[in-house]
């Protein structure tokens, strides 16, 4: 009945809008009481409509009311708290209490062994009771169910290796049964020693990041300041360099004009002397003319000897016309200047460009030379289930795909591959990628572009048979790579156990033989025009496993 009592002053004390214990409380005048934040939400979303409602009544209200605290529900709210009754009640999104009867409260923990989920009431006997203690508690759970085997409706406490799942002791003695099998919690104690190596491996490669982006950005803004310098001093050296050739402009216009003058004034001289010679011969053309038309012989022949006789033309013989080639040494000159100056300019930026590619190469790491060195781009690659074919199957947390002489209930996807047996990874391949795969006959290590088609039995599907695909066939002592359908045979050291590196920016792709060490099979010099996924063929009675990085 106590129980019963604080169930009901929680209810009675809860806001009906956020479902907790009230915060602040306030009354509003149609009596109903909310959270002072709550009501005030959801007046301010009325605020446009100028009326304003109850939430639960649906009263409404003009002007809106003036909010103030009630003291009286602050009061038994704080006296709640003090009890420790508090618990909220289970919304929407919360695992709820099985044991509460009336309204759910809020589970905190659920029980493995039981299978259920408690409020912090509920749960006190599994701290005080002695067999209960035994019990492993987690954090509430909607998916307890998942622990009961659904043929023999018995907790699922062992696992099966062979299958990869939890099944209940009876599966033992059925279809599990001669299988590889733990119990659940040693395979988990197991997984999660390697979980823990796993975790180490990743946080020392975030580390490792970390310091690469420390030092990346250290050189951007190396790179920024040597650049931002650069171009203040070559505006500046261009800016005097152009006020030298404007000044150096400016003095061939003055020089030229200087000599124009000099030499239009010497030529004009010259014709104005020709000009008065011009006007005296007419002059003394025209006297004799005028003497020629005298009929008079003894008057013509008194007056000619009075004539002057013409004189030698002192300008004549040293005036010849040519072609104005004035200031065409200048022209020449200056268009000179021009080609020397276009050939320096040239061969600067020439020089420049080659130092900008100079520090691009710096800056691009080299290839690693050892094995340790490639496992520092090392990747987690995990198989898409909805790219396999139907005679492929995925275990290992989808990293190891076996082919089967039979078809698997896969469900219908526009991804998967209709004839050839291949299927593509999940995650998508940029920057610089390392993995290495455990092989069993023959396969295919393929890198291919997502847009690789999928149906068909034509050699657009296939790896290695097309421009967006490249692929290392590996079958017992020999290898084959193929790109866009063309495949060259190359010999090297086999293995079971093969590694490809991408340096995607690069375009370089490369595939080795892993054993005691590392033998270079074949390298790719291309250029990759989107992101790649990691890709796999597989023989009849052939397996491949991606290794954990």
């Amino acid at each position: 009945r106590k129980m019963e009592e604080n169930q009901l002053d929680h209810e009675t004390l809860s806001c009906s809008i956020c479902l907790d214990v009230l915060k602040n409380p306030v009354t509003i005048p149609c009596g109903h009481s909310y959270c002072m934040n709550c009501i005030k939400s959801h007046w301010e979303r009325e605020d446009q409509k100028g009326i304003y409602s109850c939430p639960q009544c649906r009263e409404t209200f003009t002007p809106r009311p003036v909010l103030k605290k009630n003291t009286v529900f602050a009061a038994l709210v704080e006296q709640l708290k003090k009890t420790g009754l508090q618990a909220a009640p289970a919304g929407p999104e919360d695992v709820a209490c099985d044991f509460c009867t009336g309204r759910k409260l809020k589970a905190i923990k659920s029980c493995l062994f039981c299978l259920a989920s408690y409020c912090e009431k509920h749960l006190q006997p599994h701290y005080d009771v002695a067999p209960l203690k035994k019990h492993k508690l987690v954090e509430p759970s909607k998916n307890l169910q998942e622990n009961i085997c659904s043929k023999h409706n018995e907790v699922k406490k062992m696992f099966c290796r062979t299958d990869q799942k939890c099944i209940c002791s009876l599966c033992l003695m059925d279809e599990h049964k001669g299988h590889d099998t733990v119990s659940a919690a040693a395979e988990r104690a197991e997984r999660q020693i390697e979980l823990e190596v796993r975790r180490e491996k990743i946080q020392q490669r975030i580390q490792d990041r970390e310091k690469d982006v420390k030092l990346l950005q250290q050189e951007v803004e190396a790179i920024n300041h040597s650049a931002d310098k650069t171009v203040e001093d070559s505006e500046k050296i261009f800016t005097e360099l152009i006020r030298l050739l404007q000044k150096r402009s400016s003095d061939v216009k003055q020089q030229i004009r200087s000599q124009q003058e000099t030499e239009v004034s010497r030529v004009k001289d010259v014709q104005e002397k020709l000009e008065q010679e011009i006007t005296e011969l007419k002059r003394k053309d025209a006297e004799l003319e005028q003497l020629s038309h005298t009929e008079d012989h003894s008057q013509f022949l008194l007056n000619y000897p009075s004539l002057p006789a013409p004189s030698e033309s002192t300008h004549s013989s040293s005036i010849k016309v040519r072609r104005l080639r004035h200031f065409e040494d200048v022209t020449a000159a200056v268009s000179e200047l021009r080609e020397e100056l276009q050939d320096v300019l040239r061969e600067t930026w020439k020089q420049s460009s080659l130092t900008l590619t100079e520090v691009d190469v710096l800056l691009s790491e080299t290839e690693p030379v050892s094995r340790d060195g490639y496992l520092k781009y090392s990747c987690e690659i995990t198989l898409d289930p909805n790219t396999a074919h139907k005679w492929l199957v995925l275990s290992r947390e989808n990293r190891k795909v076996t082919r089967k002489a039979q078809h698997q209930s896969y469900s219908s996807h526009p991804d998967r591959f209709t004839h050839w047996r291949q299927v593509l990874s999940r995650e998508s391949l940029t920057g610089r990628c390392y993995w290495e795969v455990e092989k069993k006959g023959r396969v295919y290590v393929a890198v291919a572009y997502k847009n690789i088609s999928r149906a068909g039995s034509g050699n657009e599907c296939l790896f290695g048979g097309n421009e967006e695909s490249w692929a290392l066939d590996c079958h017992q002592n020999r290898y084959k790579f193929g790109h866009n359908n063309i495949w060259t045979s190359i010999s090297g050291p086999v293995s079971s156990r093969v590694g490809v590196y991408l340096d995607h920016r690069a375009g370089t792709l490369s595939f080795y033989s892993v054993s005691e060490s590392m033998t270079l099979i074949h390298r790719v010099q291309t250029t990759f025009t989107q992101p790649l996924l990691a890709g796999i063929w597989v023989g009849f009675a052939c397996h491949v496993e991606f290794c954990e990085p």
